[in-house]
């Protein structure tokens, strides 16, 4: 005697690729860093500090460092 064969259900079509948590993995993490370099580029850009010329560095700098400074980039500087 041969069994009956039981119905199978019908196969369920597959999910399209948006609806898969592994896809959003794969493509949120590097999408969040790229996202987080470019917010931290704005912000080193906005705040950023003026460069100085040497004339305005020693303007800001009390009149007692001065000679000290100097001595201090003499001594680094190679004897000729």
């Amino acid at each position: 005697m041969s069994r009956p064969k039981p119905d199978l259900p019908a196969p369920t079509p597959p999910l399209p690729w948006w609806r898969i948590g592994m896809v959003w993995l794969v493509i949120g993490g590097p999408l969040v860093v790229v996202v987080a370099g470019l917010v931290t580029a704005v912000i080193a850009a906005a705040g950023a500090d003026d460069v100085l010329s040497d004339a305005a560095r020693r303007a800001s700098q009390p009149a007692n460092a001065v000679p000290a400074l100097e001595a201090r980039n003499h001594a680094a500087t190679p004897k000729p």
